[in-house]
């Protein structure tokens, strides 16, 4: 008997997915256009000429210290507390889940794995990028700063670029990227651009990064929005597969249908090979001949007479007396005598 398998929430999200399995029409894929190529480049440009300014020690680590020495948190102290929180919304941990969430939301709305997708796409990109420039230059914050005046690179620090403004940038913004309309998409862009500006100021606010860090964060978190069209036929490959695999699995875990009897198979009759039928008729004979000798022990040697031939003869114990004149069975009457005459 086949039975019905509980559906879990996961199914459920899936049977969801597979109600419009086609990217609805209405929503645009952002495509590597022109103008999107001269953003990049000229983000690329002034990403490496941040760099270039911090190794050589220029006007700008030099507003760097000066900055630091002003020390913000000192100066306005009452807005402490507000900034405090503002800055959560910096950190990958809080702003990841708030932003997974929504697009989750969005997943199952438009039918389909990419909101997501393209989430996890963004943030693996930027904690190779981010992760690989901080680990490089190893730049020193400003609580840790050795010697005044100095760029502090290569010390063994990780905060060059600064990682809550990138992070802000990429997480903020991947909401602008995966916006229904251009309207929408431009209101959004320009929102996570003050947002994570917002947070960078906000970490030099707190003396936790320099300024220098907050503007190579942006840059680094802008270059991986404006690249992230390049890798949507990787996202729509990822979300076939995944789709694939789980169809897979679904069928694997399936219970089978009863199956049908197998058929029962009839014995085919052979003719037999010609000296098989002669031995076979040997045997025959041979057991005929020997039912004949078994039969003849039980008969009598002697012939056996007809019942009418045997002498009447008078059972023992019986009342009719015995009759002189009676005839045996088979013999001839005699004559009667004639009367009156």
């Amino acid at each position: 008997m086949r039975t019905e398998r509980t559906l879990t929430r996961l199914d459920r999200v899936f049977a969801r997915l597979d109600r419009e399995p086609e990217r609805p029409a209405h929503i645009d894929v952002p495509k590597m256009s022109r103008h999107r190529i001269v953003l990049l480049a000229s983000t690329l440009a002034f990403y490496v000429a941040i760099v270039w300014a911090v190794l050589i020690t220029s006007w700008l680590v030099r507003l760097d210290w000066q900055v630091m020495f002003f020390r913000p948190y000192q100066q306005w102290a009452e807005i402490h507390a507000f900034v405090d929180y503002y800055v959560v919304l910096g950190q990958r941990g809080p702003t990841a889940v708030m932003v997974a969430a929504w697009l989750g939301w969005r997943s199952w709305r438009q039918h389909t794995l990419r909101p997501l997708l393209a989430l996890g796409v963004s943030l693996l990109l930027l904690n190779i990028t981010v992760g690989a420039a901080k680990l490089g230059m190893g730049r020193l914050g400003p609580h840790y700063a050795t010697s005044i005046g100095s760029n502090e690179m290569w010390l063994g620090g990780d905060i060059f670029p600064s990682g809550h403004t990138a992070n802000a940038v990429v997480t903020w913004g991947i909401l602008a990227y995966l916006a229904s309309t251009p309207r929408a998409r431009r209101w959004l862009s320009a929102l996570s651009a003050v947002t994570s500006l917002g947070v960078g100021l906000a970490t030099v606010y707190l003396g936790t990064h320099w300024l220098s860090d907050v503007l190579l964060g942006w840059a680094a978190g802008l270059l991986i929005m404006l690249a992230l069209p390049w890798f949507e036929p990787l996202i729509a490959r990822a979300e076939t597969w995944i789709l694939d695999l789980r169809d897979r699995l679904r069928a694997r875990q399936a219970v089978p249908a009863q199956l049908p009897p197998a058929p029962v198979e009839v014995p085919v009759l052979l003719k037999p090979h010609p000296a098989a039928a002669e031995d076979e008729a040997a045997a025959c004979e041979a057991a005929s001949a020997a039912r004949s000798a078994r039969t003849s022990i039980h008969l009598s040697p002697v012939p056996h007479t007809a019942r009418a031939e045997r002498a009447p003869v008078t059972p023992v114990g019986s009342r009719r007396p015995p009759h002189p004149d009676r005839l045996s069975r088979g013999a001839a009457p005699a004559a009667r005598p004639l009367t009156g005459g």
